[in-house]
Parts: C-alpha cells; sequence; structure tokens
C-alpha cells in the first residue's frame, strides 16, 4: 500500500526512489561509468512496470489516488520539474545536454533513480525510464523520445496535481456498491476492464468517441450478445460521411456491402442523387461480415439513452495506437472473443470453440448472460494503484478544466496512424 514520503530535496528524491527500485539503487561498483546503454539487463527489469489487477473503481484505488494527492502536493511544493526540449529525437546512444534535463525530469516524477547520475549519454536506465513513463501516461513503450512523450512530460506538476484532485472525487462518486461482476470502460484511458469481485478477471485495449462525437458517461447493463449482426447506418454518418465517400468513389457502398432500402424495397445506388441530401430518407444496412461490416462479428447490447453500444471492429489496427478515440461514440473492444467468453459465462455459448462455430456460420445469434451485468462508462484521467504507480491520461474531451496541453491533440491533427478512414463508422445496429 502506498503510503505518504515527506521528500525534501534531493536527499528526499535518493530516498523515493531507493524505496521505489531497490535493485537499481543497489551499489554498482562503477557508478556512472557503468551507467551505459548497453546495460539493458538490468535496467529494464528493474524499472519495468507491472500490470496492477486492482479494479479502477475500488476503494483501494481511491486511497492510492488520495494518498498520491499529497505526493504530489510535495512535488509541487518543491518547484515541480522543469519542461524538457530537444528531446524529440533521442533514443539509445544519444549523447546531447538535453539527455541530462530528461534525467531530472524522470528523477522528479519517481521514474529514474537518482543513482543512474547526470551523464548526457541516453543509456539503458533513461530508456527504462522513459519506458516507466510511457506506460504511466497510455504510450506505446518504445523507450525512445517522440512529440507525444514530450508533449506529457512537459504537463506541469501542478497541472497534474489538480487532475489527481478533481479525480479523486470522480472515483469517489463509484464508492458504492457496483456489483459481484461488472464493466469498466475507461474514455480517456480508451481501455476496458472486466472485474470479478474484487480484481480484473479481463483488460482489453478501445477505441473511443472522437472529439466530436463523444462516448457518453453513463451506467447501464449488457442485456445480451448479438452474434453476426447487421449494422443499420444513422442518418448523422449517411450525411457525413457516406455522401461525401460515394461522391468520390460511387462504388463505396457495393464494396463494403451496404444496402439502401426505401421501407421494404432494396433499391441501387445509381438510383440516388449523391449531389444532395435524398440519400438521408433511405436506410442504409450493412450484411454482416467479419471482415466489412462495421460491427465485426459482435455486438454488445446495453440499451441506454444515447443509443451506443460495445461491438467487434474489423480495423483491429487502430488498437496499437496511443491515439485511439476514433468512432461516432461507441466503444470498439479488442479481443472481443474473450470479453465474450466472460460476459457469457457459465452459459452454454461461453466456450470458445462455440463462439468461433457461431462467427463461422455467419448466422445471426442472440445470446443472453446469466443476469445483466453492470457497466460504467466512466471519464477518469488520474489514478494510482495499490502499489503506489500513478496513471496519466489527456483529458481529451477537456472536462477536467485543468489546462493542460495533450499529446492526444497532435494525433487527432494527424489521425491515427492504423486507422482506415474508408472504414465505414459505427453507431447504430439492429
Amino acid at each position: 500500500m502506498l503510503t505518504r514520503v515527506s521528500l525534501t530535496g534531493s536527499l528526499g528524491l535518493a530516498l523515493l526512489a531507493a524505496a521505489a527500485f531497490p535493485a537499481l539503487a543497489q551499489d554498482r561498483g562503477g557508478g556512472l561509468a557503468q551507467a551505459e546503454w548497453a546495460q539493458n539487463y538490468d535496467s529494464a527489469a528493474t524499472m519495468r512496470v507491472q500490470r496492477s489487477n486492482t479494479p479502477i473503481l475500488s476503494p483501494q484505488t481511491l486511497a492510492a489516488t488520495e494518498q498520491m494527492v499529497e505526493r504530489y502536493r510535495d512535488i509541487v511544493a518543491r518547484g515541480g520539474w522543469q519542461p524538457v526540449s530537444g528531446a524529440e529525437r533521442l533514443r539509445v546512444g544519444s549523447k546531447s545536454p538535453a539527455v541530462t534535463a530528461l534525467r531530472q525530469r524522470l528523477i522528479v516524477s519517481g521514474d529514474l533513480d537518482p543513482a543512474a547520475g547526470s551523464s548526457p549519454v541516453y543509456d539503458s536506465y533513461v530508456e527504462a525510464g522513459v519506458r516507466r513513463f510511457q506506460a504511466r501516461h497510455g504510450l506505446n513503450q518504445t523507450g525512445a523520445m517522440n512529440i507525444t512523450t514530450v508533449q506529457a512530460m512537459n504537463v506541469s506538476a501542478d497541472v497534474r496535481l489538480r487532475q489527481l484532485e478533481l479525480n479523486a472525487v470522480r472515483l469517489r462518486s463509484y464508492s458504492g456498491n457496483l456489483g459481484e461482476r461488472y464493466v469498466i470502460v475507461n474514455i480517456p484511458a480508451a481501455l476496458v476492464e472486466t472485474v470479478d469481485g474484487d480484481h480484473v478477471a479481463t483488460r482489453h485495449a478501445a477505441g473511443v468517441g472522437k472529439i466530436d462525437r463523444q462516448s457518453p458517461i453513463m451506467n447501464a447493463k449488457i442485456q445480451e450478445v448479438n452474434f453476426n449482426p447487421y449494422w443499420t447506418v444513422p442518418a448523422s454518418i449517411i450525411k457525413k460521411d457516406l455522401i461525401p465517400k460515394m461522391q468520390k468513389d460511387p462504388s463505396y457502398l457495393t464494396d463494403n456491402k451496404i444496402r439502401i432500402f426505401n421501407g421494404d424495397r432494396e433499391i441501387p445506388p445509381s438510383q440516388v442523387n449523391w449531389h444532395s441530401d435524398e440519400a438521408t430518407r433511405y436506410r442504409f444496412r450493412q450484411d454482416p461480415g467479419v471482415d466489412l461490416n462495421s460491427m465485426g462479428f459482435v455486438r454488445i447490447n446495453i440499451p441506454n439513452p444515447h443509443g451506443v453500444y460495445m461491438h467487434d471492429t474489423p480495423a483491429k489496427g487502430i488498437f496499437g495506437d496511443d491515439f485511439r478515440f476514433v468512432s461516432s461514440g461507441c466503444v470498439r473492444v479488442q479481443n472481443v472473443r474473450e470479453y465474450v467468453s466472460w460476459i457469457l459465462q457459465g452459459t452454454p455459448n461461453a466456450n470458445p470453440d462455440t463462439i468461433e462455430a457461431i462467427i463461422q456460420g455467419g448466422q445471426r445469434v442472440d445470446a443472453k448472460p446469466l443476469a445483466p451485468i453492470p457497466v460504467y462508462w466512466t471519464y477518469i484521467t488520474a489514478w494510482s494503484t495499490p502499489d503506489g504507480l500513478v496513471q496519466f491520461r489527456d483529458d481529451i474531451y477537456k472536462r477536467d478544466g485543468a489546462g493542460a496541453p495533450t499529446a492526444s491533440m497532435a494525433a487527432a491533427a494527424a489521425g491515427p496512424r492504423n486507422f482506415n478512414p474508408d472504414a465505414p463508422d459505427d453507431d447504430q445496429t439492429n
């Protein structure tokens, strides 16, 4: 359990690092001369971030976050940390005065042992410290510096403190009985947790709502799993996405197996005037199919007033991106087979072989869990785990009011690396 540590000057920081990283704080027999980039066998093992099995909505996380607030008040009182500059291209083997400043930045936030020294060489200890920092901020753990890592490092300590204080209040609002089995969607982290009792059963990267099509904060219940669903395109996406795509590529609907219906009668795309709003008067439905259907092979039905849900996706490349704000409000789930198996636990359809057979069969199958499962779509941008590891995420929807610039804004402008801009978006199905 994290305990409050009063830190004063460099001695306090050294003691904190020695407690957090005991193996790294041992006598190296060579001091700075040994802190070279080739020693990855030691530093990577010491600095590795272990995933906690404590749910983000739990009394343990709340208590740890409240204690982390006290630690960050101490950091702010000591002057916080200095921003880093000229570090965007640094990696193992680099030698620059910017590396010295980077070391100091990592030391203050507890990502690097002060005993690693002040060498201007980007060695294995700096690399491991950067990996640790990236892991705590939801970034790909490359160990090399880049613009998103620099931007996250340059959010000030007082902004991070305000995030922790605000999110402690948010966590406290979930202090009641959430259920024996439940699901957490943390929107800023683009992460889904399934919870059994007091521990995380599975974790899944997620794709959540774009900045201009936000996923709602809400509580709902998983009522049903729909295998091999159709996707019915909502009017907003017809206007914003399908009409412009058809103007550019008249074969788009046919290639993506999207049919047009006027009532119950199917009409060909050639009969629609795509340079008007005529298309908004019709119903568009995409055929089932894992490779093309925006639902992938499964939709998780969570009735709610926002008309959103959780589902698979054929665009699985998004799950490797730092920036996963890509949907029209729904939540796309990585490793959805494992997720569905957990939902249907105790039923015949929970068996992985059965799930695969249903998928391959291609027919619509609706399966219910033993009982409706609570699901909480939350907005938590800062929290701490009982092992003392503090996590921060970008305030992507600007709900914190802390004034933090976000690394994700740069990614939003560029678009996610692996996202297919031609894939139809999600929002509604039947």
